[in-house]
């Protein structure tokens, strides 16, 4: 996942402050239009005059990739809820150690719109921050052979310490993200995201309560909140793919992390797995007892995150960028705290603290970027030490880089984070259907399943009925191209 988006943020006044994320992908449906699979993958094909490309420069200790240091380097963030200016901070250190370069920067919420057709031209940028509402479908780039393989980056020297690599700089999972079909590594996620129930300490306090280790406990703390006159929970109604950054790690946690790899892999019935049905119909009974803040279904997620933020819910399904973004409505004293979903009972296959931890924040360097080499220097610059840091504390997440805490004081959340990865150990599950099959999870397992059952107009059965049929479709179109787990 991952991650900042700003999924309507233009429509509701708040440009610029969106999430982005996971996982950190494509808009809701009816709410901005969002291309089909079979017009992305005509999009991605390429087909116009590539652009010369940069002569390689002289490979030196300070210069491993080769970079040409009078080459010119464009660079295209997405600008959601962690801003740009760690962005540019990097660039500065870009430009001062290639200091006849002036590098081309640029920060935009239209990601698809803008770069695809300079993919199609072939003049893509040399790197791109490819996130927000408006991202390119990943799985489609990487099938037709659209990224740079990023692997001679991992495999140079880190910023940092000339005697270890880039890749044993990151933090676990990081690596096997950018994969899809093999060894090849065609993203680099650089955010670092905590996923799971985001709630008020204090709040959860008001209410002489614990935070619930098992689903009827969550039910119980519910059934409190809502004496009180707070919901139980909210959640992005207009992108109900939030749902998941708590559902899927519960999933995990009830029938094992397998299940989660059968779903990835879209294979027959993966959906009807008896897990997946006890943890739909424990969600189910949040909409059925009332404990979803009334309106819930047309918020999206500025509002559902607002409404959180007042006290209006309790409990929150979301990401670590959440305490960025919705900084400027967060009391001083919310005391911004996350937990692993609840299991159901004992026979959990997996312990509690089992949670849904990834990369956010996809950068990407086209297969025909005029200079690919700068690209990747700019990312081996953001994943220095010094880099981290200054993204850590500016916009309170973690990155990539494994460590760049020390010295740091740590928001709420963000220490909640390094507190719930801490409980979790190596329960952290990774599903990959937002970075796989982005249309799949998005408009139809989230939007016309998940969306519709919270809603109350489908019953568990039904949604997983219909998001069964919809994995069964994506599996059997030949226009997709399909991975597996390793």
């Amino acid at each position: 996942m991952g991650s900042t988006s700003a999924e309507n943020a233009e429509n509701n006044g708040t440009a610029g402050v969106g999430r982005r994320d996971l996982i950190k992908r494509s808009a809701a449906l009816g709410l901005i239009s969002v291309p089909t699979m079979s017009f992305l993958s005509a999009c991605a094909s390429g087909g116009g005059d590539d652009q010369e490309k940069a002569k390689s420069g002289e490979k030196t200790a300070k210069n491993p990739l080769g970079v040409n240091d009078s080459a010119g380097m464009e660079f295209v963030l997405f600008d959601g809820g962690f801003g740009k200016e760690y962005a540019e901070d990097a660039v500065k250190i870009y430009e001062k150690n290639f200091p006849n370069v002036k590098v081309k920067f640029s920060a935009t919420q239209k990601i698809q719109s803008t770069l695809q057709p300079r993919f199609n031209q072939g003049n893509p940028p040399d790197l791109i921050d490819n996130s927000g509402a408006e991202q390119m479908d990943m799985g489609v780039l990487v099938g037709k052979n659209q990224l740079a393989d990023l692997t001679e980056l991992l495999d140079a020297p880190s910023y940092d310490d000339p005697n270890k690599k880039v890749r044993d700089t990151l933090r676990p999972g990081i690596v096997e993200m950018g994969q899809f079909d093999g060894d090849k590594v065609w993203i680099l996620y650089y955010a670092y995201t905590v996923y799971g129930n985001w709630y008020s300490q204090k709040a959860l306090d008001s209410l002489d309560a614990e935070y619930p280790k098992t689903w009827d406990e969550m039910l119980a703390v519910c059934a409190k909140a809502k004496k009180k006159g707070m919901a139980g929970w909210t959640y992005a109604g207009k992108y109900p793919y939030y749902i998941p950054f708590s559902m899927y790690p519960m999933i995990a946690k009830v029938g094992g992390a397998e299940v989660l790899d059968s779903i990835d892999n879209l294979e027959p019935n993966a959906w009807k797995h008896p897990a997946v049905k006890a943890v739909f119909e424990a969600y189910y009974e949040l909409f059925k007892k009332g404990y979803i803040l009334k309106g819930t279904p047309g918020l999206d997620h500025i509002q559902s995150q607002t409404a959180w933020a007042k006290g209006d819910a309790l409990f929150l399904p979301n990401g670590s960028w959440v305490e960025n973004e919705s900084a400027k409505v967060i009391p001083a004293d919310f005391q911004v705290t996350v937990s692993a979903p609840p299991g159901l009972d004992s026979s959990d296959k997996m312990p509690f603290g089992t949670i849904w931890a990834s990369g956010g924040e996809p950068f990407v360097v086209p297969a025909k970027a005029k200079n690919g080499a700068g690209g990747m220097e700019q990312l081996r610059i953001m994943l220095s030490e010094a880099s981290s840091k200054n993204f850590t504390s500016k916009v309170k997440s973690l990155t990539a880089y494994n460590g760049g805490t020390d010295g740091i004081e740590l928001t709420p959340g963000l220490k909640a984070g390094v507190a719930a990865l801490e409980l979790a150990g190596d329960n952290v599950v990774n599903p990959r259907l937002q970075d796989w099959y982005v249309q799949l999870q998005k408009e139809k397992i989230g939007v016309a399943g998940l969306g519709e059952m919270m809603a109350g107009r489908l019953t568990p059965a039904e949604a997983i009925k219909k998001i069964q049929g919809f994995a069964d479709e994506a599996a059997k179109d030949s226009s997709i191209k399909h991975y597996k787990h390793q």
